[in-house]
């Protein structure tokens, strides 16, 4: 007798289009075709840093998308504190938490285990008061720890690298991968941010082929050329293997951090760095002031 075939998630944006093109961020929407529970990774706030202007456009988008599918959302998951893009967990969950629709359901908000470390040390650098920060996330996941998502089973995978946080989530035979590696053509992240390490990244990227070759690396950004192609939400195990541009099979530990230490650090900052670290490791919460602060800097040492 055969064994049953393993149960698969239906995945935004294979159906729906969950990109982002300011922040060229891609949403996942994961759902269990039998029970239509679902989990979100990885939400967009719209944020304006010439006016301080954060909408939800985006986010409203995402919840007529829930609604119109049936799905109940069980979770909302963050591979790492991003700093690229505002997180719109927290509000997601609160309007999720209050739609009849959902069933009552309020999302846990969850992240790995390691966001702490990551809180103090923006916390310390920002004055963020400590009561804004702790336990700010429902439930940090461990390392290998599962969950469930209807009949689905998730797992979580610790890839740090690009930040000492990073996890990924597998789900069936797909993994998203966050910001570890992106589509072939573009290569892997950036490893220049506080925590972050070159040696690190080279070894999670060896967790993520070290998988089925058929399985598919679901990635949190897509920065194709213009008028190149389409923004792609995922390749195989396989293609990246055998095609991404700084860590292709055969690429050494030692050539990749060398190119990897050189290239981070002539590249700027994000242009929403300062802001997207305060609201994300809060988990989406605002200040309670209303207020973000951003360094200033001084050549030369200048000052007033």
């Amino acid at each position: 007798m055969s064994s049953p075939t393993p149960l698969e998630p239906l995945i935004h944006p294979l159906f729906d289009p969950l990109f982002d093109p300011s922040t060229s961020t891609f949403t996942y929407l994961v759902a269990c075709p039998s029970t239509l529970s679902a989990i979100i990774i990885d939400s967009v706030l719209d944020f304006d840093p010439a006016t301080s202007l954060i909408t939800t456009t985006t986010a409203d988008s995402l919840l007529s998308l829930i609604r119109s599918q049936n799905y109940k959302i069980v979770k909302i998951l963050e591979t790492h504190v991003h700093a690229d893009h505002l997180t719109a967990s927290r509000y997601l969950q609160t309007k999720l938490a209050a739609d009849e629709a959902n069933g009552g359901i309020k999302p846990e908000i969850c992240i790995g285990k390691r966001i702490v470390e990551v809180q103090k040390r923006f916390a310390e650098k920002y004055g963020i008061p400590r009561e804004e920060w702790e336990g700010a996330f429902d439930r940090v996941f461990e390392d290998e720890e599962e969950f469930s998502v209807g009949e689905l089973k998730g797992k979580v995978k610790h890839l740090p690298g690009h930040t000492p946080d990073h996890v990924g989530y597998l789900v069936g035979s797909n993994i998203f991968c966050g910001d570890s590696l992106f589509d072939p053509e573009v290569g892997s992240a950036r490893c220049d941010f506080p925590g972050g390490n070159a040696h690190a990244l080279y070894n999670s990227v060896q967790t993520l082929f070290s998988l089925p070759a058929h399985y598919k690396i679901y990635i949190g950004h897509d920065y194709p050329s213009p008028d190149s192609r389409s923004p792609q939400p995922y390749t195989t195990v396989a293609d990246q293997k055998r095609l991404n541009k700084h860590l292709k099979d055969g690429t050494t530990k030692e050539q990749f951090v060398n190119w990897r230490q050189e290239h981070d650090s002539g590249l700027a900052e994000p242009k929403l760095l300062h802001q997207a670290l305060q609201v994300n490791v809060r988990a989406g919460r605002m200040p309670r002031d209303g207020m973000l602060k951003v360094p200033l800097k001084m050549p030369g040492g200048w000052k007033l």
